[in-house]
């Protein structure tokens, strides 16, 4: 489904820039690229970064991205607060035993205030001499449905996770990272700059995380605190953040009333396209790690990592910068689109 959507933007963009090479000519694009590569070259290098005596908590290390990062941060010499759900679980047992004596499993629930206060008090009494470097706000749930096949508690469960739980976590926290000018990565998701059909439980929570970071990064500048945003794309074969469904079991979730109003075979190809999709999911997570890491390291992090293959980064620069209209009419040349419109039709 999406990803047919960004070979749509990948073939409009390459025809739109051949026609401004073809009209404008060459030299023009070439003086464009000059800023750019006086930027890259005067661009400050970054310095080896000394971990020693800093601390990093990290929520949702069960598995995922959070799992991989707490490794990371174990093997470069971070003191580790590798929050987990499930401490009794092979994720957090894994991390005990492969991992250094720093790196310690706390059990924490993000939308429990309980929980939160207590991680913050374990982590106040173990922090090394420089204190708390970095919060990484990672733990996240996805779900997908059309709207009318959702209910108000669906909505609540995903931004009771993605969205309360991070605010949470970041209200807690804030007082030990201005302590140590340190760092605030908020995880959201290409879903946290455009929308597609049947997304929205899910990218409600990261457009307003979007917002929420960068309300905050503003408020932290003046304490020198940095707080980066990390904006993945399709990395469901990583995380495996979104099980996938089957139409039986969308439908039974239905009253009679939706089930006679509801067209079955519409929910069969949305099933149908939507796990192909998670199947064609990036399974490196490496990239992904690697923002994050840059974002706590760096001596001049960016504000915001866009993560992902040419496709959807094109298909972010299109959605970004064009009307509506255009937008909502490439969404309409999408497959699933076409395929629901026949069917409600036939």
């Amino acid at each position: 489904m999406i990803s047919n959507m960004f070979e749509i933007m990948f073939r409009v963009a390459v025809f739109i820039f051949g026609i401004i090479f073809y009209y404008v000519g060459y030299g023009v694009a070439s003086v464009c690229l000059i800023p750019l590569m006086v930027f890259l070259l005067f661009q400050k290098k970054s310095s080896k970064f000394n971990a020693q005596g800093r601390a990093i908590f990290i929520t949702g290390c069960d598995s995922g991205f959070g799992y991989q990062l707490a490794k990371r941060l174990d093997k470069k010499g971070f003191i580790v607060f590798a929050a987990c759900l499930l401490p009794e679980e092979k994720g957090a047992k894994n991390l005990v035993s492969e991992c250094s004596s720093r790196l310690k499993v706390i059990k924490v629930d993000v939308t429990r205030d309980e929980d939160v206060a207590e991680a913050k008090q374990i982590v106040e009494s173990n922090l090394p001499e420089k204190g708390l470097w970095g919060v990484v706000n990672n733990a996240g749930i996805s779900n997908w449905a059309e709207t009318e096949w959702s209910t108000i508690q669906d909505y609540q469960t995903v931004s009771d996770i993605n969205l309360f739980g991070s605010i949470r976590t970041a209200l807690a926290f804030i007082p030990l990272i201005q302590a140590s000018k340190g760092r605030m990565v908020f995880m959201s998701s290409i879903s946290g700059i455009i929308s597609f059909p049947a997304t929205s439980m899910y990218s409600l929570t990261k457009k307003a995380i979007e917002a929420f970071a960068d309300c905050l990064r503003l408020e932290m500048a003046c304490y020198d605190v940095k707080v980066c945003i990390i904006e993945p794309g399709n990395f469901a074969g990583a995380t495996n953040i979104q099980r996938e469904k089957t139409a039986d079991e969308i439908w039974n979730k239905f009253d009679d009333e939706q089930k006679k109003r509801l067209n079955r075979k519409i929910v069969e190809y949305c099933c149908h396209q939507v796990n192909k999709h998670l199947k064609n999911g990036n399974k490196n997570s490496d990239p992904v790690i690697d923002a994050i890491i840059d974002a706590l390291t760096s001596p001049s992090p960016k504000a915001r990592y866009l993560v992902g293959n040419v496709y959807e980064k094109i298909c972010v620069c299109l959605f970004t910068h064009s009307p509506t209209f255009i937008t909502d009419a490439l969404i309409k040349w999408d497959e699933l689109y076409q395929k629901k419109r026949s069917l409600l039709l036939a």
